[in-house]
Parts: C-alpha cells; sequence; structure tokens
C-alpha cells in the first residue's frame, strides 16, 4: 500500500485545481474521515445487503451469498484501488468523465460521464427504493400496513424529497451526517449479527450456510444461476467514486479522496461479511421468508428470530442507515451533474451548473432526485423491477470505473501520478480490474428470469442503450459545447497567484 501523507492545506487544493483548469466554486468544509464516510455511506452495507437479500436467496442462496461475497469484494477492492490512484492525480468533482477526458481525449470523458451519471441516477433510485420498502415493512409490523406498488412507491418520492432537502443545507450538513452514518453502519451491524447470534434458540450449521444451493430463477445452469447471484455483491459495492466527486469540497483531496475510496470498500467488505452471515444463520424457514408478507425477507428473518418488537426495533437500524446512503448518493449524483454541466455537457447546462450562496448546486440535486424517480417508474409494473433497477445502477456505474483506469494503462509512463500511487503495482492490479468489470458488464446484462415475460424481462441493458443513443445524439446535436478545460502549468498558476 502507498505510504502515508500528509493532508494538503486548503491554499495547494485550491493552486491545484486552477492547474487543472478550473477555479474554485465549491467550499472546502470536508476532511479525510469525511471523505471516506460519503464512499462508505455510499456502499452502505445496510442498504445493498439487506435490499438484495431476498434476490440473492433466489440466485444461488447462501453458498453464493457468502462466497459470491468474498470473490467480489476482492475483484472491487482492486478496481478502487487503480481508481484511487488516478483520482489522486485529477481530484475533481467532475470524477471519472474528467479523468477519462484528461487521459483519452473528449470522446473518452463524454460517454465516461454519461454511462457515470446513468449509475448514479440508478443509485439514487435503487437505494431509495429499497429504504421504501424496508419502511413499508415497518408500517406493516406496526400497523398492519399491506404494501403495494402504488403505496411504496410514494413513500420513495418522499424520501427523494427528504434527500433532496437535507442536500440543500449544504456540504458541512452533509458532511456531519455522513460521519455520523459511519458509526451508525458499523454499530447497527454490530447489533443486528449479535442480537441474531444469541437470541434465537436455533441456527442452521456452518455447512449448510457456506454449501447450500438455491436456484429459484427458473434457468438449470447452475453457472449461469451462479454468476447473477453476484449481483448483490456487485450492487452494494458501488458509488466508492463519491469520494471523487466531493474532492472538491475536501481539503488535501488527492490523497484524502483515493484513500476514502480504497478504505471505504475494504471496511465494507469486512462488515457485510459479518452482516451477511448473521442473517443466513438466523433464518429459520427458508419459503416462509421468500413469502414474507413484509415484501422484505430480512424483516421476516428478524420477526422470526425476534419477534414483533425486535424485529421492529432492528428494521429501524437498516431504514435510518439507508436513509444516510441515499441522501450520500445524492451528494454524490448532484456534484456529478454540477460538473458535467460546468464543462456543458448536458441539456439546460447553465442551469445545471449554478450554485447556491451555501455553495451547493442546488439545481443539480433537484434533477439528480427526479431523474431517480423517472428511472423507477417501472417498479409499478413490474414486481422483478427493482433487480432492473439495480442492475441499471451497476451497468452504468461499473464500465465507467473502468474507462480511467484502462486509459492510464495505456498511457504508460506519460501518465503522471499524484501522491497516492501504486508504483510497481499498477500495471496488474489495473489489468485485472479492467478485466473484471469486462466480465460484470456483460454478466449484468443478461436475463435473471426464465421464462422471459414482460414481467420478468431486465431491461436495464435498454436503458443503457438509450442513455449510450441520447449521448450520441446529443453529442452530435451540441457536442461543440463540451470542453472541459486544458491543464495549465503549474508555472502560470503561481505567476497567475502572484499578480492578484
Amino acid at each position: 500500500m502507498p505510504p502515508a501523507h500528509r493532508a494538503a492545506p486548503q491554499g495547494a487544493d485550491a493552486a491545484q485545481l486552477t492547474q487543472l483548469g478550473y477555479e474554485p466554486q465549491l467550499v472546502r468544509r470536508m476532511g479525510q474521515f469525511g471523505n471516506f464516510a460519503i464512499s462508505f455511506s455510499v456502499i452502505s452495507i445496510l442498504s445493498g445487503c439487506m435490499t438484495l437479500f431476498g434476490f440473492g436467496l433466489n440466485t444461488g442462496g447462501p453458498a453464493v451469498m457468502l462466497w459470491g461475497w468474498v470473490a467480489v469484494g476482492g475483484m472491487v477492492l482492486l478496481v478502487g484501488m487503480a481508481l484511487a490512484e488516478v483520482t489522486s492525480a485529477y481530484p475533481t468533482s467532475g470524477a471519472l468523465y474528467f479523468m477519462a477526458h484528461r487521459l483519452g481525449g473528449p470522446r473518452w470523458g463524454w460517454f465516461t460521464g454519461w454511462l457515470n451519471l446513468l449509475g448514479l441516477i440508478g443509485g439514487i433510485a435503487g437505494i431509495d427504493y429499497g429504504a421504501a420498502s424496508f419502511v413499508g415493512a415497518f408500517l406493516s409490523l406496526q400497523w398492519g400496513f399491506v404494501p403495494t406498488p402504488g403505496s411504496i412507491f410514494l413513500i420513495f418520492l418522499a424520501i427523494l424529497v427528504l434527500h433532496a432537502v437535507l442536500n440543500l443545507r449544504g456540504v458541512h450538513v452533509v458532511s456531519v451526517l455522513n460521519s455520523i452514518s459511519v458509526w451508525w453502519h458499523l454499530g447497527g451491524v454490530a447489533v443486528i449479527v449479535a442480537v441474531l447470534t444469541l437470541v434465537p434458540s436455533r441456527h442452521q450449521d456452518a455447512s449448510w450456510v457456506f454449501g447450500h444451493f438455491v436456484n429459484n430463477t427458473g434457468w438449470t445452469n447452475p453457472i449461469y444461476v451462479s454468476a447473477l447471484g453476484l449481483l448483490l455483491a456487485q450492487y452494494t459495492f458501488s458509488g466508492y467514486d463519491a469520494s471523487a466527486h466531493l474532492s472538491e469540497e475536501t481539503t488535501g483531496a488527492s490523497v484524502a479522496a483515493a484513500r476514502g475510496i480504497v478504505r471505504s470498500i475494504w471496511v465494507s467488505w469486512i462488515a457485510g461479511l459479518a452482516l451477511l452471515a448473521g442473517l443466513l444463520f438466523a433464518i429459520q424457514d427458508y419459503d416462509g421468508t421468500l413469502a414474507s408478507t413484509t415484501g422484505v425477507p430480512p424483516a421476516q428473518i428478524f420477526l422470526d428470530a425476534l419477534g414483533p418488537a425486535g424485529a421492529k426495533a432492528l428494521l429501524l437500524v437498516v431504514i435510518v442507515a439507508q436513509l444516510f446512503c441515499g441522501n450520500a448518493e445524492t451528494a454524490a449524483a448532484s456534484r456529478m451533474v454540477f460538473a458535467f454541466s460546468r464543462d456543458g455537457a448536458l441539456p439546460g447546462s447553465r442551469l445545471w451548473r449554478s450554485v447556491s450562496r451555501n455553495g451547493t448546486p442546488a439545481a443539480g440535486v433537484w434533477l439528480s432526485v427526479g431523474a431517480a424517480a423517472v428511472l423507477a417508474l417501472p417498479a409499478l409494473y413490474s414486481t422483478v423491477a427493482y433487480a432492473a433497477v439495480t442492475a441499471v445502477n451497476v451497468l452504468g456505474m461499473t464500465p465507467a470505473y473502468a474507462v480511467p483506469i484502462y486509459l492510464r494503462l495505456r498511457a504508460g509512463r506519460h501518465f503522471r501520478p499524484g501522491p497516492w500511487s501504486l508504483g510497481r503495482w499498477s500495471t496488474p492490479v489495473g489489468v485485472l480490474a479492467v478485466g473484471w468489470v469486462a466480465v460484470v458488464t456483460v454478466l449484468f446484462c443478461l436475463p435473471q428470469s426464465a421464462p422471459v415475460t414482460a414481467a420478468t424481462f431486465n431491461y436495464a441493458p435498454i436503458a443503457l442503450l438509450a442513455v449510450l443513443v441520447l449521448a450520441t445524439v446529443w453529442r452530435w446535436a451540441a457536442g461543440r459545447s463540451y470542453n472541459p478545460p486544458v491543464q495549465r502549468s503549474a508555472e502560470l498558476t503561481e505567476l497567475e497567484a502572484q499578480v492578484v
């Protein structure tokens, strides 16, 4: 791992950003822990693991859920390390697309930005819709509420508005909430695992937890089903680019943002494994868990193991964590909207790049949550739409991670690393990272259930194709407006500062 570095003073951050071609507009009120906290909050094992838990029970069951978590976490850590190295060299709110533009040119930057934006919007939709489902489960236990697609969608819209309002309060509020979120997540996992270990009188044995395979997908090939089951882990391990998107609001960003990416992954890897194991050991009735009247399998595990009072208490722990997660993802997406619009890439860029008095891209916040609401609309009509929404997140985000890594590999010695560098490990780590992303991208374009009908169709590739078509058409129509700045020399930046 790279050696420790002292955080750069704020003046050096501003000078570096100016050298990269941007005038500082956002306020730097986030420290190293806050930067780590936002990526950790977006990964949110209490969101990804819990909301796709039922999906995992059907696509491979306990064996795939646990071993898949171990394997995917290891590969994602390599992707994160490779991405952190490039982030250290180019710490801007544009993050992935700015890196791609700088290393590969305008076309690479343009399409990487649209992919990243799709992934971030898909992330908001998936996180907040999952939180709405858990809120519905809590209301079901507390007051006999019967969740329906329409009622869950209304709860989802309310959560989107909540996250918009919180983000409009400024980056200081976002940073404080994310710092609380870290301890809430870690403490919540510890409480859930401890309670599920100590309270139930019966547990599954280790051979069942680590070796039981279940296939409820309709497909007959166990390898294909196991590959589909990796979506639970891969979806959870996404969003760590949030550290890069908040780099213009972070002190010592060239080191802090890189560290934030890597640290958020390995901490989530360890804590998530404990959470999944605790839930699987505590399952009392597998089929009953899947058919839960709450609509949320983890809620049924809590109910069977602890009774109504304990189940409601743990559900509240999970719901609060998911709300933290959605708020952090909204912050990251709004910064991506701001940066992409600042460089003229979005229709109506003049509006979306505006910044309020407290340094918040307010219009970008509202665009992010509004687009997430539209993306989740199919959940009103399809019982498997939520898994498709999460696949949209993976299909948009994951390829966008690989592009800067690939271009960094292609640049070879021409790439000038920042203070956080992998050194001689850069090439092998980068090659493995790009290879893994290629596999994942193909995998999650495949149908998840058989037979394939209108209700079970995986529309994630359609969403991906639609965004790529939109990006292509918009580039043809107005692509000349996309103009990220050319890097300025350190000497010119220093001279200008002296003149001013």
